[in-house]
């Protein structure tokens, strides 16, 4: 498979209208995505409800210091559902052969079920994200970046996937878990090597918690996502993979979607008769509830 041919659908992208995507832009992810030839691609804008707690010493990016209140939390703008609906459209007027699909990525959902129930309601989303970017709880929540540099990395993993399992095992309204091995991102350098066999058993309690909700795996490639990862999500019975860059500029579209791709395929994964459809085990069935 080469990088322009045959890639899956990225359903995982954000542009100017996610708080964080400062050169993001979807007019252009768009023509990206033409000359990728990729069959779709899913604006999955961020919906960060979640006030996050900075503590002294947490080291803050320009971005996230724009957002820091009085209160000493970094509270995100909301998403322009309007706007960002209205330029959607423009999208698929101006890219008739794309199949520009809309979405949202939700953080800690099953925290806010008013707030994202309201938020769904303003449109009709063809994706939706459950994403998890921070540990302590909803009372202490703290970004995963910033538990990294004062408490120990694997606490912080097993901390994040505790609350990616609850997420899974509530009723929030998402189809997709997004970025099951978020922490990586932020994993220390002065730490020994990432290894996701040290956290199998939370690994596969997530995987077994979102497949018995008949929900789809996210094959993130911002980090590539191990490939024991997807076979565990196979042994949990999971039957869909969804794909998502998570790129937040038009260059970084479907990054690392072949080598995701045959991951998938030696996994079982096989795309449907609709290319849109996510891939699947069970032919036919390649679109879980949202």
């Amino acid at each position: 498979m080469s990088e322009a041919a045959g890639l899956p659908g990225d359903n995982h992208v954000h542009t100017e209208w996610s708080w964080d995507a400062v050169e993001g832009a979807m007019d252009a992810t768009c023509a990206r995505a033409e000359q990728l030839r990729l069959p779709s691609v899913a604006f999955t804008e961020h919906a960060d409800l979640t006030p996050w707690v900075v503590r002294p010493g947490d080291t803050m990016s320009e971005v996230l210091e724009r957002w820091l209140g009085p209160d000493g939390r970094v509270a995100p703008r909301p998403l322009d559902v309007e706007g960002y609906l209205d330029c959607l459209e423009r999208c698929r007027a101006r890219y008739p052969g794309l199949q520009v699909l809309s979405g949202v990525e939700l953080s800690e959902p099953h925290w806010h079920p008013e707030e994202t129930a309201a938020l769904l309601a303003r449109g009709r989303f063809h994706r939706v994200l459950g994403s998890v970017h921070s540990v302590g709880g909803r009372a202490e929540p703290r970004l995963v970046d910033h538990a990294m540099r004062d408490t120990a990395a694997a606490d912080v993993v097993r901390a994040y996937l505790a609350e990616a399992a609850a997420m899974a095992a509530s009723d929030a309204p998402f189809a997709v878990l997004a970025h099951i091995d978020y922490p990586v991102r932020h994993w220390p350098r002065r730490a020994r090597p990432f290894r996701p066999a040290d956290f199998a058993e939370e690994f596969r309690e997530v995987l077994r918690v979102l497949a018995a909700g008949g929900r789809a795996l996210e094959i993130n490639t911002k980090v590539p996502l191990a490939p024991e990862l997807v076979r565990w999500w196979a042994d949990a019975g999971g039957d869909a993979v969804s794909f998502g860059s998570d790129a937040h500029r038009p260059r970084d579209l479907a990054n690392g979607f072949a080598d995701a791709a045959r991951v998938a395929r030696d996994c079982g994964f096989r795309p449907g008769g609709d290319p849109v459809q996510l891939w699947s085990r069970s032919p036919g069935s390649g679109t879980p509830r949202s």
